[in-house]
This record gives structure tokens, C-alpha cells and sequence, in this order.
């Protein structure tokens, strides 16, 4: 059997002509094969950059980041910067999917190398960016691969929401300020944080306000849920509001809002999904709807002095 040895397919300039050669890599996760996967194309990439004699190695950037914004990827962000002055001729990368899966963003960053001569070969796609009529070939590729990416994020969703309507969902069991997992995964009562619940949800009945509440646990040296030593009228709000006190689990709370941004917004139009007396009580539920009638007369009487 004969075995043939791959290589890029990069047509060399001629013997007097050295280019300035860098490569982009890019994983969307930080899983353990994924973080393998960079580490070997970093390697791949230099000794490939290294090893011809008319190209000089300018450097492998890399980032471990989604490929939906641009802005976020500080590596890709530092490759264009080398660009414009002047440190770069060519940048080899994997796939045109891996510049990017947005594609008004992935044909803007083209079209300004393009503009200052550099060029970028696509290794799966066998295309040149400086190459005649790349450009077409590249816009229907960038399109494809954001439709994919999309495809692919909506399938994950979907599958959450299919999870959520299961009684066997696994999301019942995140642990919260409160709560600790046994050794089959499940959640208990930790007792030292659930009577930091218990106070917080007794003072507030009592009329205090969340500024006084955050004082009162300050001052007694009660850390916070995050291990800050100071709390916050946030913290303590969402504790007030969490129904996995009284036993209950309100899943969808919030949902993306979109999938170039990918930010989380609370869910004011889908459906959410109520599973009752799914976890130990730490909060009777007759406090617990108590305290939201409470805040919501505060809300109520604040709206009023506008």
C-alpha cells in the first residue's frame, strides 16, 4: 500500500520573494479533545511555515472562543493588527469556518486583507483569497457555514426544551445557594447556607429592605454565595425569588436572545416549565408566596411616586 504524505498546497513565490507566513486556529469549546485538536494544529501549522525555505514564520494565533463574534476573539483581533502593519503576507488556516460563522463579519475582515494584500489560503476549501473570483466562492461558503452554525444552535435549544418538559429533566438538580449534591447527584439541604435563606426570607417579611438585609448578613461576616464578603441587594433579590426554596423548579426563566449576540434576556413570550416538589424544602411555600406578594406591593408603591 502506498502512503502519500499531505501537505498544503501553496504555490512557492519565487527564490528572491519571502513572505511572511502566519496561521489562524480556532476551537469553540474547552474540552479536553478539542484543546488537544488546537494544540495540534498550532503544531502543525509552524512546522509546516517553518519548514519551507520562501516563507518566514510570523506566528500561529489561536483562540478558544465561538465563531459567531468577531470582537471577542482577541487572538483573530491581534492577527488583523499585524496585518495592517505590515507583519503579515499570508495566513494559512484551516477552514473559511474558522475565521468566523457570522457572514457580513467573515466578508468585512476578507475584504479589508484583501484591500491590504494579504492573502489567506483555505485549506479544506482549497481557495485563495487574492485568487480571481474567490470572492463569490467564499461568500456562498461563509453563508453555508453561519446557516450550519445556526442549524446546530437551534437543534441544541430545541433539545433543552425537550429536556425541560421531561420529569426526569436534569436541570431540577443544579444546585443553588442552599443546597448540595449527595453522592447520586441529587440535591440536599446544606444547613448552614439554608439558615442564611431562612433569615434572609424572615427579615424581609419583617419589612426591612434589601440595602438593610445586605448590612445585617455583612455585618455578622456571612459570605456571600459567590465567596464575596460583601453582599449585594442583587444577591439577596434573586434569593427572594428563587422557588427552589419552597420545593419547586421554574425552568426557561431566560432564553437567547438572538444567535449572533448569544446573551441570555428573561423569557417574557415562550413557555416556561413549572415541576412542583422536585427538592427539599428549605422555605415553607406559604412564606415563599408570601414574600412575592410583599414584593410586589413595594414595586407597586414605588411605581406610585412618579
Amino acid at each position: 500500500m502506498r502512503v502519500v504524505k499531505k501537505n498544503i498546497n501553496i504555490h512557492t513565490p519565487p527564490p528572491y520573494k519571502i513572505l511572511k507566513v502566519a496561521a489562524y486556529c480556532r476551537i469553540s469549546t474547552l474540552h479536553e479533545d478539542q484543546l488537544c485538536s488546537l494544540e495540534n494544529q498550532i503544531s502543525y501549522y509552524e512546522n509546516e511555515i517553518r519548514k519551507n525555505k520562501n516563507w518566514k514564520f510570523a506566528c500561529v494565533y489561536a483562540d478558544k472562543a465561538s465563531g459567531r463574534d468577531i470582537t471577542k476573539r482577541k487572538e483573530f483581533q491581534k492577527m488583523i493588527f499585524d496585518s495592517k502593519n505590515g507583519k503579515i503576507d499570508l495566513i494559512l488556516t484551516k477552514s473559511l469556518s474558522r475565521f468566523g460563522r457570522n457572514t457580513l463579519d467573515t466578508l468585512k475582515v476578507l475584504k479589508e486583507l484583501k484591500e491590504l494584500g494579504v492573502d489567506v489560503y483555505f485549506e479544506n476549501e482549497k481557495i485563495y483569497l487574492l485568487q480571481q473570483k474567490s470572492e463569490l466562492m467564499l461568500t456562498i461558503y461563509a453563508a453555508l457555514y453561519q446557516n450550519e452554525s445556526e442549524e446546530k444552535s437551534y437543534n441544541i435549544r430545541w433539545g433543552i426544551k425537550r429536556s425541560f418538559e421531561s420529569i426526569d429533566t436534569k436541570y431540577q438538580n443544579r444546585i443553588c445557594y442552599g443546597y448540595c449534591h449527595d453522592n447520586d447527584g441529587k440535591l440536599i439541604i446544606e444547613p448552614a447556607e439554608a439558615s442564611v435563606v431562612q433569615k434572609i426570607f424572615e427579615i424581609y417579611i419583617t419589612g426591612a429592605s434589601l440595602r438593610k438585609i445586605a448590612f445585617e448578613l455583612n455585618s455578622r461576616g456571612i459570605v456571600s454565595p459567590r465567596g464575596f464578603k460583601t453582599w449585594s441587594c442583587e444577591t439577596i433579590n434573586k434569593i427572594l425569588s428563587n422557588e427552589k426554596y419552597a420545593g419547586n423548579v421554574l425552568l426557561q426563566k431566560t432564553v437567547v436572545k438572538d444567535f449572533f449576540s448569544g446573551k441570555q434576556m428573561i423569557n417574557r413570550n415562550q413557555d416556561k416549565y413549572l415541576i412542583t416538589g422536585c427538592n427539599p424544602v428549605i422555605i415553607t411555600e406559604n412564606k415563599f408566596n408570601q414574600v412575592q406578594t410583599e414584593k410586589m406591593r413595594r414595586k407597586s408603591d414605588k411605581s406610585k411616586k412618579y
